[in-house]
C-alpha cells in the first residue's frame, strides 16, 4: 500500500460525483465529521451507556462523550502522522496528506455508532438471543442461507454494525447511507474479515455489507488475504483509530471510577503515576509535583494526571506506528499500537486493565446494567422477530406498526427480515429500550380515560 493511494475523497453511494477538496471552506473529510456529528444516531449516543449507568449527580462518560474524546485524541495522532509523512517527504504534491488528522478524527467519531444500548453487554445480549434464546429456532434456516448469515447474529459485533449504519441505504433514505468518503469508512474497519472468521464477537462487516467492504478494499488496493472466507489487511489509519479508542476507554474509566467513589484518590493517583519511570522522567514528575502544590482540588489533580498520561500515550503510539510503518503498509503488522508500548507504560496499562476488570467493571452498578440489558434486549428481539414470523396475527400487526418506516422492509430471505429488527433495537437509547420494554410487558401503561 502507498500513501498516495490510501487517501480518497470519493464517497460511498456517490461514486460518479467528483468532489472538490476545498480547504478554504471545509475539506471533504471535515464534511464527514460534520455529517456524523449532526446525525440522529450520533445524538442518540448521549443516552447510551459506555460503562457506568447514565449519570445522576455525577456525570460520567456515555457513548457520545467517549466518542468526542476519542475523536480529539485521534486528531492528535493523525496530525502527528501527517507531519511525519510530509517532513520525511514520503509523498509529493498530495494535499490530502495534510488532512489525515481530520480523517482519523471523523472515523473516531463514528467508531461506536453501531453499538447497541446497555454498553458492551448489549452486543452479548443480541448474540445470546440467537445462541441460547428464542432466536436459536432460526439456526437451520439461516445456515441454509449461508453460514455467515447465522454467525452475523450469533457473533453480533458493534464494529460491523457501525459499517452498516454508515453505508446502508435504509428504506426511504439516500443511497450510501451517510455517503462518507471511502477513506473515512476504511479507517473504522478494525476487523477486516467476515463473521465466519470471528474470534469471540469480533469481525468487521455483515454479509449484507460484504460488497461494500470489497469496494472499499479495492479502492485502496488493500491486499486481500483470503477470498473465501473474505479477509483483507487493515487500512493503515485503522491503527490510529484503534489506539485513540484504547487510550481513552482505559484511562477515562479510571477517572470515572474515582469520581463515583469506586476507586480512592490514592488508588487512581497510583495507577496514573505508574506510567512514569521515576528514575528517568524526573523533570516531568517535578512539573507535576509543582502543579499539585498550586492545584489542590483532588478532582483537578486526577484530571491533570489523566491528561498527562493521555499525552504520553499519544506520543508513544505514534512512535510505535512510525517504527513499524513499513510493515503496516505491507499489511504485515498484526498487533495494535497499544500492545507495543515501552516497558513502563505497558506494565502500567496492564495494571489499569487488571483493576478495571477486577474492580471497575465488576462493580454492582455496572453488573446491574448488564443484567437489565440482557433482559430488555432479549425481550424486544423475541417480540418483534416473533411478530415478523407471524405477521397475520392481530397482536403482531399492532407490534409491527411500531417499527419506524425505515425498518419496514419486505424481503424474501429470513436474514433480510430479521436484520431490520436488529437495526431498530441496536439503534435504541437505553431509556427508549427500557420504556418500550415496559410498555410491551404492560409494566408502564398510558393513562386511560
Amino acid at each position: 500500500m502507498e500513501w498516495n493511494e490510501l487517501l480518497s475523497t470519493k464517497r460511498i453511494g456517490l461514486e460518479e460525483r467528483t468532489e472538490k477538496h476545498n480547504l478554504k471552506d471545509r475539506s471533504q473529510f471535515q464534511r464527514d465529521y460534520d455529517r456524523i456529528i449532526f446525525s440522529s444516531p450520533f445524538r442518540r449516543m448521549q443516552n447510551k451507556t459506555q460503562v457506568f449507568p447514565l449519570p445522576g449527580q455525577v456525570f460520567v462518560h456515555n457513548r457520545l462523550t467517549h466518542s468526542l474524546e476519542v475523536a480529539s485524541v485521534g486528531r492528535s495522532l493523525g496530525s502527528r502522522l501527517s507531519e511525519k509523512i510530509l517532513d520525511n517527504k514520503l509523498v509529493e504534491n498530495n494535499k490530502l496528506v495534510h488532512e489525515i488528522g481530520s480523517v482519523v478524527s471523523a472515523a473516531c467519531l463514528a467508531h461506536d455508532l453501531g453499538n447497541p444500548p446497555f454498553g458492551h453487554s448489549g452486543e452479548a445480549a443480541i448474540s445470546n438471543f440467537f445462541t441460547k434464546g428464542a432466536g436459536k429456532e432460526f439456526e437451520s434456516r439461516l445456515i441454509k442461507e449461508g453460514e455467515g448469515k447465522w454467525k452475523d447474529f450469533t457473533h453480533f459485533d458493534g464494529n460491523a454494525n457501525a459499517l452498516r449504519m454508515l453505508t446502508h441505504q435504509f428504506e426511504g433514505k439516500r443511497k450510501g447511507g451517510f455517503a462518507l468518503t471511502y477513506t473515512t469508512v476504511a479507517s473504522i474497519i478494525k476487523y477486516p474479515f467476515e463473521s465466519t472468521l470471528a474470534t469471540k464477537q469480533k469481525f468487521g462487516f455483515f454479509q449484507s455489507e460484504k460488497e461494500i467492504f470489497k469496494q472499499v478494499a479495492g479502492e485502496f488496493s488493500i491486499p486481500v488475504l483470503s477470498e473465501t472466507p473474505l479477509k483483507a489487511c487493515r487500512h493503515p489509519l485503522v491503527y490510529l483509530v484503534e489506539a485513540a479508542d484504547d487510550i481513552c476507554y482505559q484511562i477515562m474509566d479510571v477517572e470515572d471510577a474515582f469520581k463515583l467513589g469506586i476507586l480512592s484518590f490514592e488508588e487512581a493517583k497510583e495507577l496514573f503515576f505508574g506510567f512514569y519511570d521515576f528514575s528517568v522522567e524526573k523533570r516531568i514528575l517535578s512539573r507535576i509535583e509543582k502543579t499539585f502544590k498550586e492545584v489542590t482540588d483532588p478532582n483537578e489533580q486526577i484530571s491533570y494526571l489523566r491528561a498527562n498520561v493521555i499525552g504520553k500515550l499519544v506520543a508513544q503510539c505514534m512512535g510505535v506506528f512510525w517504527e513499524n510503518k513499513d510493515e503496516i503498509l505491507k499489511g504485515n503488522f498484526e498487533s495494535s499500537l497499544i500492545k507495543n508500548l515501552g516497558k513502563t507504560e505497558a506494565k502500567a496499562m496492564e495494571r489499569v486493565k487488571e483493576i478495571s476488570y477486577s474492580t471497575i467493571y465488576a462493580h454492582r452498578s455496572v453488573v446491574e446494567i448488564e443484567i437489565a440489558g440482557y433482559k430488555i434486549i432479549g425481550t424486544l428481539l423475541e417480540e418483534f422477530i416473533g411478530a415478523l414470523t407471524n405477521p397475520k396475527d392481530l397482536y403482531s400487526k399492532k407490534l409491527l406498526s411500531l417499527l419506524p418506516a425505515q425498518f419496514r422492509v419486505q424481503e424474501d430471505s429470513l436474514y433480510s427480515q430479521i436484520q431490520p429488527v436488529i437495526d431498530f433495537v441496536s439503534g435504541m437509547t437505553d431509556v427508549f429500550a427500557l420504556d418500550l420494554y415496559r410498555k410491551i410487558k404492560g409494566i408502564s401503561l398510558p393513562e386511560i380515560g
